[in-house]
């Protein structure tokens, strides 16, 4: 009896150890999934230059540039929501110049897409896009008369469409009929001028002004957007987007372009180098030249920036 007694007290005992831990474990609560994707990634690029005794001769100079890309992705069964801000600011100081600015940019996306399904890859989509700059820019040497400004001008687009995404092969295409398009001028000279498309000033025949300039514009025509984003060879990654713009209203059919190329190359965690392109071609900016110690605004041309640059770069 004795034995017997024993056998069913141990059995008990481990009846009960066990029925304690299921309890602890049933108890333990899995960790928040979220759906968000964030991407944070400053840079800091340095180009310098020095002589001493240097038969051919040359300038001693210094380039910096600093960057911010920050991204925030939304993806969940039918929603998707992607966020980009990206930001450049550039110097260069030569020998026997003053300090000039080399990148000026503020740009801002945001596109949200809602799925009938979760497998079709095309979204009703609403896009918007805000472009502007840091600072004052100049048609150098001349650095009294600014020929651009921080939100002179700044773009906005704001529309409705469809987007096409395809994750796998790292495209993004998106095609709105219906997008409005607003170019603020907030300084006031360059509102007079009548730059970057709005209404110039009204002036009497002694040149007084008569009525301000407009320090806004208006635009409503279709939008066409595309990105394609993806690694090409180990180590260097390829971004190309492309963005074409008509009015319905103010000649149809003239298609303002931005371009962009740029590839990423990786040289370990923190060293990277790039090189890109950026295309623009906008029948709103006129060209400016200097004549005579005065800014002189010409036709619309094709802009181009070139940019090699290497430093240091963080991702977080």
């Amino acid at each position: 009896m004795r034995i017997k007694a024993c056998l069913i007290a141990l059995l008990l005992v481990a009846f009960a150890h066990k029925s304690q831990s299921q309890v602890l474990i049933t108890t333990t609560l899995p960790d928040t999934i979220s759906h968000w994707e964030k991407t944070n990634t400053v840079g800091l690029d340095i180009n310098q230059i020095a002589f001493v005794n240097w038969s051919v001769g040359g300038n001693n100079s210094v380039s910096i540039l600093a960057k911010g890309h920050f991204i925030r992705k939304y993806a969940f069964k039918n929603i998707s929501w992607n966020n980009e801000l990206i930001t450049k600011y550039g110097l260069n100081s030569q020998e026997g110049q003053e300090t000039r600015k080399t990148d000026d940019q503020i740009q801002f996306n945001s596109t949200f897409g809602y799925r009938r399904d979760t497998v079709s890859n095309w979204y009703y989509g609403a896009k918007f896009n805000f472009n502007t700059q840091f600072a004052n820019g100049y048609s150098y040497p001349n650095t009294t008369d600014e020929i651009s400004g921080p939100f002179a001008p700044a773009t906005i687009f704001l529309g409705v469409g469809a987007e096409y995404i395809r994750k796998d092969l790292g495209l993004n295409a998106y095609f709105s009929p219906l997008t409005d398009k607003t170019t603020l001028v907030l300084n006031q000279t360059l509102a007079d001028r009548g730059a970057f498309g709005v209404e110039a000033a009204v002036k009497d025949a002694d040149g007084n002004i008569i009525i301000p300039g407009k320090n806004s514009r208006t635009e409503v025509g279709i939008l066409i957007t595309n990105q394609f984003k993806r690694q090409v060879f180990k180590n260097i990654m390829l971004d190309q987007r492309l963005t074409l713009y008509t009015d319905y209203l103010n000649n149809f059919g003239n298609v303002d372009v931005n371009f962009q190329v740029q590839l990423d190359m990786t040289v370990n965690e923190y060293v990277k180098a790039n090189i890109g392109t950026n295309i623009i071609y906008d029948d709103d900016i006129k060209s400016t030249r200097e004549v005579d110690g005065a800014v002189v605004q010409g036709g619309p041309k094709i802009q181009l920036k070139q940019m090699l640059g290497v430093g240091l770069t963080y991702t977080f």
